[in-house]
């Protein structure tokens, strides 16, 4: 009887067009920006994002593609929702771990190396320098952008350029310790990811940052005004936000 009572409930689910978890998720998480003001997203849909992806991921068919969303539905939350350092913090942990189990089930995922390393390096910036080099994270982003280039060189507009050209840019320079970061290599992968597919506004914050830092002053200027320029995209309205923001920033620096 109970079978038949759940194949009931299966045909009527079917014949009324119910979304599956996973399905659900990918709306909530396509309605993130709803209700954002600025830098500042609501918690709702990306908590219930989150709370969908996690219901699939015990299904082995939809593992890894539920578990690359929860890496990004894990991004967003602690760099526009999450309130304080410990909350980031919280999020962050929940992302790398998260990243470090899909890449040992799923090493030939580009998707998952880069998102992993999206929360990675957000974990980096909220838990700071010292934690960051214990942790070995410029080795690792330098590794896994590697990887990712190895891989699918054009994912996400060459996000394994840009990986690798970010980790050159941000990471210090110590003799005998870490000796590999080059600005000069920062700004030739950040030229590649740039010229990759559709130059994303990070993409060109970042290439911007290099160039004024190898005094290119009039490029990087240039580069931050033609992104002002642009319109918000209607898929990533609060990321855009950020960069843009932070484009009016440096140039009110460099005057």
């Amino acid at each position: 009887m109970k079978n038949l009572v759940t194949c009931f409930v299966c045909i009527c689910s079917f014949l009324l067009g119910e979304m599956t978890p996973f399905e659900k998720g990918i709306k909530s998480y396509n309605a993130r920006a709803e209700n954002a003001r600025g830098l500042k997203a609501q918690a709702g849909p990306i908590n219930h994002a989150i709370k969908e992806f996690i219901k699939v991921q015990n299904n082995p068919e939809e593992k890894l593609e539920s578990g690359i969303y929860l890496l990004r539905c894990y991004y967003y939350k602690g760099k526009f929702v999450a309130e304080s350092d410990e909350q980031k913090k919280a999020v962050f942990n929940e992302g790398k771990a998260l990243g470090e189990r899909l890449i040992e089930s799923y090493p030939e995922s580009a998707p998952a190396r880069y998102w992993y390393l999206v929360n990675l390096g957000s974990w980096a910036e909220v838990y700071g320098i010292l934690s960051a080099a214990k942790e070995g994270v410029a080795d690792l982003m330098r590794d896994h952008s590697n990887k990712i280039i190895q891989l699918d060189p054009e994912y996400s507009n060459g996000g394994g350029y840009f990986m690798l050209g970010a980790v050159h840019f941000k990471s210090p320079y110590i003799p005998f310790i870490l000796s590999w970061p080059r600005n000069d290599k920062a700004i030739e992968y950040l030229t590649k990811a740039y010229e990759s597919g559709r130059a994303t506004p990070s993409q060109t914050v970042y290439l911007a940052r290099a160039a004024y830092k190898d005094g290119q002053k009039d490029k990087a200027k240039n580069l931050l005004i033609a992104l002002l320029d642009q319109p918000f995209s209607e898929n990533e309205p609060v990321e855009d936000y950020e960069q843009h923001h932070e484009a009016k920033t440096l140039l009110e620096d460099w005057k």
